[in-house]
């Protein structure tokens, strides 16, 4: 991915030296739909950074004063619609997500890397529609999806789990998409 600079955050491809930072904040997720991706100690965070190094769906955010990783973004392309299998079509519509350490939360660095991500989408990559998943109970990302100028476009009741009660039964979360096209976005 092409690196992104905001005032005061570089958006950036993980790379070796991020372990440490990334294991502060996925070793004991804070929102349910990170707990899949909890590192169990520092060697996994060095594998999972290995892993992010090499591919563009998890994207280091970054303090651009210190280059301290201060949590990451993904974007996640969904599959080209096409009969055409000689001439698919490139991918129009992405999902993006946004995980920070909370010790940086409430001094808006997630909407200011969610922003460029969403413009660099929109600008750059001519991408038509973006949407995000969140649970209901997340306000924090709700705000900010709002912030971003989405919409909310549908409630799926109980409709993921992440997680088992006491008994081992599985506890199903509400999620609300939102979204916005490319046009909206222009327009804001």
């Amino acid at each position: 991915m092409k690196t992104i600079q905001t005032d005061r955050l570089t958006i950036r491809n993980f790379r070796v030296g991020d372990a440490e930072a990334l294991f502060a904040y996925l070793q004991k997720p804070s929102a349910s739909c990170f707990f899949s991706l909890k590192l169990a100690d520092l060697k996994a965070a060095e594998a999972e950074v290995l892993k992010r190094s090499g591919e563009d769906e998890y994207i280091a955010v970054c303090l651009k004063e210190t280059g301290q990783l201060i949590g990451d973004l993904f974007v996640h392309y969904d599959p080209a619609w096409s009969d055409d299998q000689e001439n698919p079509q490139q991918p129009d519509t992405v999902s993006v997500g946004w995980n920070f350490n909370p010790l940086f939360s409430g001094r808006g660095y997630a909407f200011e890397a969610a922003h460029a991500l969403c413009a660099d989408l929109f600008t750059r990559q001519r991408i038509r529609r973006i949407y995000a998943y969140v649970e209901d109970h997340n306000t924090s990302s709700r705000r900010l999806c709002e912030k971003l100028g989405m919409r909310q476009e549908g409630l799926f009741l109980e409709y993921v789990t992440f997680q088992n009660d006491s008994t081992g039964n599985p506890v199903y979360e509400n999620t609300m998409q939102y979204a916005i096209l490319l046009r909206e976005w222009a327009q804001r």
